[in-house]
């Protein structure tokens, strides 16, 4: 994850279309989200657009917007997803899905920065970043000719990865310190998890991810008036099987609720030197001494 890190930082601060893959439920939108934050357009619109979600002829007019009359039932003019993400983000999540004739009008309002709503007969221009997403292969979909070579070739200028959750139990922690803070301040009272429901949490394979781990959070939350989930509160799955060896140590645990809560307020501050100033400010150590957390090994 800090690797991960590392490549939003690096990438943020530039305009390159950014590609962003993994397992469904790795938090590929979460990813996105804070390569805008980290970015200029921060503030600026966050637009996403499921590609899967939509039958070829909606996803166009979804795309580029549509001129009144421009089909049955286009009874008046609409903005697209382009349009609206002007001067900010536009997220094309399952983009593995988009079929292959708006693959080529995709690829063309990346490389002219310019659309065309669906019967109209003017181009627009845009100011728009891309952001992508996939859980196919896409490489293989282009070996198949479902996706365009050209296209993956401009979406995959800067390719992220995003590792499924059973390949970073060490995250665990800290994600469960981030979500829990984050049911909290929903719930309007403290959740906290006891080592022997973490360490079940820390033996599950998590086929779901990171949303199978909130889901599971939110469910234990909504069963636990005192705020303690326990691992009586775990949903059965969790509560029979096997549990991590070996435990995490009270020094590990520790050093993973630093790191939870460094990132919480790196995620509000932002990024950039003046964000972190503020963070380690607002915990009351060096600039220094922040990094030397985030670099710490788990």
């Amino acid at each position: 994850m800090r690797e991960l890190i590392e490549m939003v930082n690096t990438v943020a601060p530039t305009e390159a279309t950014v590609l962003i893959t993994g397992e469904s439920g790795t938090g590929k939108e979460r990813v996105a989200r804070a390569i805008q934050e980290a970015s200029a357009r921060r503030g600026k619109a966050f637009v996403t657009v499921n590609c899967a979600a939509l039958n070829e002829s909606l996803l166009e007019s979804e795309l580029f917007g549509h001129e009144k009359g421009a089909f049955t039932g286009a009874d008046k003019r609409r903005e697209g997803r382009f349009s609206q993400a002007d001067g900010g983000t536009l997220f094309l999540d399952e983009i593995g899905e988009l079929p292959l004739l708006l693959q080529a009008k995709l690829l063309r309002a990346l490389q002219e920065r310019r659309i065309r709503p669906v019967g109209g007969v003017e181009e627009v221009e845009t100011d728009v970043r891309i952001i992508a997403a996939c859980n196919a292969d896409l490489p293989r979909y282009v070996e198949e000719g479902k996706f365009r070579t050209d296209l993956f070739y401009r979406l995959n200028t800067f390719p992220i990865h995003i590792p499924p959750l059973r390949e970073r139990r060490e995250d665990i922690p800290p994600l469960c310190r981030s979500l829990l803070d984050e049911l909290s301040r929903k719930l309007k009272r403290r959740l906290e998890l006891t080592p022997e429901a973490m360490d079940r949490l820390l033996a599950h394979n998590w086929p779901g991810n990171v949303r199978e781990l909130r889901n599971v959070l939110e469910f234990c939350a909504y069963l636990t008036p005192s705020g303690v989930i326990t691992e009586l509160s775990l949903p059965e799955n969790l509560r029979t099987g096997p549990t991590a060896q070996p435990s995490l140590t009270l020094a590990q645990r520790t050093r993973a609720f630093e790191r939870a809560e460094i990132l919480r307020l790196l995620e509000r501050n932002g990024a950039s030197l003046e964000g972190k100033k503020k963070t380690a400010a607002q915990l009351g150590i060096s600039l220094a001494s922040l990094y030397n957390k985030l670099n710490m090994q788990f």
